[in-house]
């Protein structure tokens, strides 16, 4: 028996469409109020999601050919296709809309006053955007999932390319915005592929064309079993379309520039909410639908991570734009999410859930912050700052706490995570677990460097001038953004247990359909091993 259409899913998708609509269509009338429109979007939209955390049930049946969905909605669309309108919620789904609509609504109270020309316009494209990206991660259709996919990149490449700031280097925002469409389109080409190829491998097996997960999932299996090799080349598709966007070294170029650039709204969405598109689509995708593929791959994967992460912070020492710094470490966290993935098992997929929600919020609560002070300062390089903790109160408290946050302070959220997935990769991954903890060390180096150049010291001369009548401090909105962050962050630190049982199921079910395959697979490597030592002997 079908469980009956949820509304509450398409609901979630529509309102941010809807809003932004509004928000363009009123702002001949009025400055202010699309602001007011975009916020109570994305407020409704969060409250949703609390409704739905409560009504649904997350729980999981062992064996399943399919996760078990919390709540459905399901419509016929292109029925010639084989495509439906399917919509699903789990655990690890609704997690991640409840940590985006939390996100918009803090990234519609940061540009407050920010923003000041086409209000209307740019809150279309940041809800727009918002709406892309739950919509990925509600979509269980292929179709569906991808369209989403490529409709949250329009949105973003606007925003970057008419409300974004000049990078450190005289680079203009046009070029950030361009580089990012283009890495993000043809990642989004590559992926097509690997999504068509399963169609039609299905369709010459089955004789219709369809994109349902749970078929395509078969499909991708019935290949593993007789094409290993073809089940490893859709599975690199697969990987390259998600690694650009998460992003893996070496495809991570668009990464800095588009944070630099991009209005601090912008930033907040690129830094909390799109990247983790990319370790969602991971797991909900490459590792249930090509296990095998996926195992053999893990060693390539888990050292690319490796690489991202001293790559990212040793990227982060050197630099004196604020934001280009944030955005380095976003390369080096993101590392080991593709540790935590590959290691597959129960301990670092909810490590893996834990650390996108810190990151989530503490990376968004300090590109807030790099709007902030650039509003007071009016300028993002290190260099010139220097002595702003004797200016500012409340500000150099919170950019303490959250770069402590960032760095993995135990007692927040992101110490939990990273716990996690060095606990639970350290059995099958030993030594790229060490080398994963002593990069942790580097992160709290250039945390420290950032706290160093921004707060103590001296002013520079250059500043000096703008020092001699007090600079303001927080006002009580911008004090409320990062105290939901700080609270946020603290909860996860101290009640981890309130997400982990709710992504519990879904996590369950991914590590069960990986964890068979990865010991086939080691079986495998090891009787291959054997047999050439006889054959030595």
């Amino acid at each position: 028996m079908e469980a009956p259409n949820n509304l509450i899913l398409p609901a979630l998708i529509l309102i941010p469409f809807i809003a932004g609509f509004a928000c363009w269509l009123v702002d001949k009338f009025d400055q202010h109020l699309p602001r007011y429109i975009a916020f109570i979007g994305m407020l409704v939209t969060l409250v949703l999601t609390i409704v739905l955390w409560q009504t649904g049930t997350y729980s999981y049946e062992l064996g399943g050919a399919a996760p078990t969905w919390a709540a459905e909605f399901k419509l016929p669309w292109i029925q010639t296709l084989g495509i439906n309108i399917h919509l699903a919620v789990d655990g690890l789904s609704l997690l991640m809309v409840g940590l985006t609509a939390l996100l918009g609504v803090l990234a519609v109270g940061c540009s407050w006053g920010e923003i000041q020309k086409n209000v209307g316009f740019f809150h279309l494209n940041l809800l727009w955007s918002l709406g892309g990206v739950i919509g990925v991660f509600l979509a269980i259709d292929m179709f569906l999932f991808f369209f989403f996919w490529e409709m949250m990149l329009v949105p973003i490449y606007f925003l970057i390319a008419l409300w974004g700031h000049k990078g450190a280097d005289g680079k203009s925002r046009v070029y950030a915005a361009t580089k990012f469409f283009i890495y993000t389109q043809v990642a989004g080409l590559i992926m097509l592929i690997g999504i068509l190829g399963l169609v039609a491998v299905g369709y010459s097996m089955n004789g219709e064309i369809r994109f349902d997960y749970s078929y395509l999932m078969a499909v991708a299996h019935t290949i593993e079993a007789q094409a290993p090799a073809l089940a490893y080349a859709f599975m690199l598709c697969f990987f390259v379309g998600f690694a650009v966007k998460l992003p893996v070294f070496p495809l991570h170029g668009w990464l800095p520039d588009a944070h630099a650039q991009a209005p601090t709204a912008g930033s907040v969405d690129l830094a909390g909410i799109l990247i983790k598109t990319a370790a969602y689509g991971l797991l909900r995708f490459v590792i249930p639908f090509f296990p095998v593929a996926s195992a053999q791959f893990a060693d390539i994967a888990i050292i690319l991570g490796l690489i991202g992460i001293f790559y990212g912070a040793w990227c982060a020492f050197q630099q004196t734009d604020m934001k280009r710094l944030l955005a380095y470490t976003s390369i080096s966290h993101m590392g080991f999410v593709l540790l935590a993935i590959y290691a597959g098992n129960i301990l670092t997929f909810q490590g893996l859930m834990i650390m996108m929600l810190a990151h989530g919020l503490s990376s968004a609560a300090l590109f807030i912050m790099c709007g902030q002070v650039y509003e007071r300062l009016h300028t993002r390089d290190l260099r010139l700052m220097g002595g702003i903790r004797g200016q500012f109160k409340y500000l150099a408290f919170f950019l303490m706490f959250f770069v402590a946050a960032l760095v993995g302070i135990p007692g927040l959220g992101n110490f939990i995570g990273e716990f996690l997935i060095l606990m639970g990769s350290y059995a099958k991954f030993p030594v790229y677990t060490i080398l994963a903890a002593i990069s942790l060390v580097f992160a709290g180096l250039y945390g420290l460097i950032l706290i160093h150049k921004a707060l103590f010291g001296t002013p520079n001369e250059e500043q000096q001038m703008h020092y001699a009548n007090p600079l303001k401090d927080l006002n009580v909105r911008e004090v409320v953004i990062l105290l939901v962050c700080a609270f946020g962050l603290l909860w996860l630190g101290l009640f981890p247990q309130t997400f982990l049982d709710v992504s519990n199921s879904s996590m369950a079910w991914l590590a069960n359909s990986y964890i068979p395959m990865q010991e086939t697979v080691d079986i495998v490597q090891q009787a291959v091993v054997s047999a050439e030592n006889v054959e030595i002997q």
